[in-house]
């Protein structure tokens, strides 16, 4: 997480109305906060989160506000006096007239009684005189909001005078006036709060702000249970970012199924479960000191490769010159990717010398990766723009972790990868010669098919050996018919964890792998799996009495978490009542395992009962 406020960066406003602004810092302009003021964005730009600032009154000759870093002994000065203070042993309480001093004393409002209209007998009462406002506030309205267009000193003169203007303001008591000062300061002090945008802070603006469907009602909590029960943390780094160059040539690219540290997600909740383990992995950031979402860099991949060429160009211009032309394929297999992750190799191509990027070499690394499932043409990933990075953009920073550490594959590629037309169709090997006879469009088309077949063809090959270290869903689709086509792809002792806003459709599915099933399964297994192997048995589609092998997962249960806010105060402490409500949201959790192929038997010493009674008797 960034320290800093970045530019073109999402954060989030805290108001002192509790309500919470989110926008997009972009420079040079003029952020607006409606009635507290404006300022200009380059005041909070790499300056660190969670400073208050304090609008100030405008300078002549200029049309914004200044801010002022409001210190923290400024902000908590009412907590810190009345800590300091020794108040008396019955407090700041008025002192009340009773017994006989209370027909004689003032007036001190009016009396409210909730009458029947039809028996016309008093239902209730007020148990005490209510203050009328206005007749206790000497301040008109007008005066109020002239006051208010004035807003001098940030709103504090305007709370001063509300204050002193209250002609009861000596009969409330410490608590009715921490309150009352507290109510005035919120609604006229202009005061902000700048918080980092992450996890937690998006859930809760899309839960309060915005609609919460978006999401499938999935709390803060409900994130956190998710990461631990999948046991989602940082996997290492790349095998092949450590290895030099010469080692890397001489050896075989190692097998990606014994790499660690992958994880499967599907993802409906827009990409917000996606943000949470990437943010968990590491890989939701993009660099504090490199460029982000809007910077001035390179826009297309033609720039792209521009910049790389112009970087390398005294390194490797004379190299390739001096090396002759060879195949293109033969190329892209005899060469390996630098340190960073999303560097590629680079080729001759179109015969005229310029280093170029090689089509069939993919940005992805093996350790430390995302692979989501998702049933549409293109992912629902919004929310991962919020941290500059747009999936649907074919014109990416390859700079940004999740470049080359996020892949994308559709149930269709999962399934029957040979229907889809992307996987299948290979754009044919088209000579140098060839290539400068075209036109620069369409050699840009023909390279860019060229590298979204390979990418698309290392990711359906990578995803379906599997041996990924863990499965997190958060789906409105069947889970048992998520289980069916995912579980096969998990590596031995891989957590699960789903999340489901109603508990029907987990109580399902911790049905299907119920101790009852298992021993059924044991002891009378199905007629369609006789005579089948291990490998057969993991990829069984199931019957009406076991829609899921219940041998390949252990420990299936069931549980919910959900966090609720308290007033405590004395002889009054109970839950909030203005919590929202929603989806109460279930939890489940359950352990990949391998079945032990053959007959399993149990030895040992039995030690027969009339032994122990003679043992006993020699005692």
């Amino acid at each position: 997480m960034h320290s800093l406020v970045q530019p073109h960066a999402w954060v989030a406003l805290k108001l002192p109305s509790g309500n919470i602004r989110v926008l997009q810092v972009t420079p040079n302009t003029t952020i607006s906060l409606g009635k507290y003021g404006s300022f200009p964005s380059n005041l909070i730009i790499h300056r660190p989160f969670h400073l208050t600032y304090e609008l100030q009154d405008k300078q002549p000759g200029e049309n914004f506000n200044r801010l002022r870093i409001v210190p923290a002994s400024e902000l908590y000065s009412d907590i810190l006096s009345s800590s300091a203070t020794t108040s008396s042993p019955e407090g700041a309480t008025p002192i009340t007239n009773d017994g006989e001093d209370i027909e004689n004393a003032p007036p001190t409002g009016i009396e409210y009684s909730l009458v029947d209209p039809e028996s016309g007998a008093v239902v209730a009462r007020t148990d005490r005189a209510e203050l009328d406002a206005s007749a206790r506030q000497t301040l008109s309205t007008e005066e109020i909001e002239a006051l208010k267009k004035d807003g001098t000193d940030a709103g504090r003169d305007l709370i001063a005078k509300l204050m002193l203007s209250h002609t009861a303001i000596d009969q409330k008591t410490e608590y009715s006036l921490a309150k009352y000062k507290l109510l005035k300061t919120k609604k006229y002090i202009r005061r902000f709060c700048v918080l980092p945008m992450d996890i937690p802070m998006l859930a809760h603006w899309q839960l309060e702000a915005k609609d919460a469907s978006k999401i499938l009602d999935m709390r803060e909590e409900m994130l956190g249970l998710l990461g631990c029960w999948a046991n989602v943390h940082f996997g290492g780094e790349d095998r092949c970012e450590n290895e030099a160059a010469q080692e890397a040539d001489n050896s075989e690219p190692k097998n990606p199924e014994y790499t660690p540290g992958r994880w499967l997600v599907v993802d409906d909740t827009g990409g917000l479960l996606a943000a949470a383990m990437a943010e968990r992995m590491g890989v939701l950031y993009p660099p504090e000191n490199g460029p982000l979402k809007g910077d001035k860099g390179p826009t297309s991949p033609s720039a792209t490769r521009k910049e790389f060429s112009n970087q390398n160009a005294t390194l490797r211009i004379g190299a390739e010159r001096s090396e002759p032309k060879t195949d293109t394929a033969s190329q892209g297999q005899d060469t390996t990717e630098s340190k960073p992750s999303f560097q590629v190799t680079r080729r001759n191509s179109h015969g005229d010398g310029k280093p170029r990027l090689d089509d069939l070499k993919v940005p992805f690394v093996r350790s430390n990766t995302l692979t989501v499932v998702h049933a549409n043409q293109q992912p629902n990933l919004t929310f991962l723009r919020d941290y500059g990075f747009d999936i649907t953009n074919p014109t990416q920073a390859p700079d940004h972790p999740l470049a080359s550490h996020l892949m994308t594959i559709s149930w269709l590629q999962l399934v029957e990868p040979e229907l889809d037309p992307t996987y299948t169709s290979e754009i044919p090997y088209i000579s140098p010669e060839v290539l400068r006879t075209w036109k620069a469009n369409r050699r840009g088309t023909y390279h860019r098919k060229r590298r979204r077949w390979a990418k698309i063809r290392h990711i359906v090959d990578t995803t379906r050996k599997g041996e990924f270290s863990g499965l997190v869903v958060a789906s409105t689709m069947d889970p048992i018919s998520i289980m069916r086509y995912l579980v096969p792809l998990l590596a031995g002792g891989a957590p699960i964890a789903i999340y489901s806003q109603s508990i029907e459709p987990l109580t399902a599915l911790v049905d299907c792998y119920s101790i009852a099933r298992r021993a059924a399964w044991v002891s009378n297994p199905p007629e369609e799996v006789a005579g089948k192997t291990s490998e057969e048995l993991e990829h069984w589609s199931g019957n009406e009495e076991f829609p899921l092998n219940p041998s390949l997962v252990l420990g299936a249960s069931l549980q919910t978490s959900r966090v609720r806010k308290w007033q405590v105060l004395p002889g009054r402490t109970h839950p909030l009542m203005t919590g929202r409500g929603g989806a109460e949201g279930y939890v489940f959790t359950a352990w990949r395992v391998k079945p032990a192929e053959g007959k399993v038997e149990a030895r040992g010493k039995p030690r027969t009962k009339k032994r122990k009674v003679e043992e006993t008797m020699k005692e």
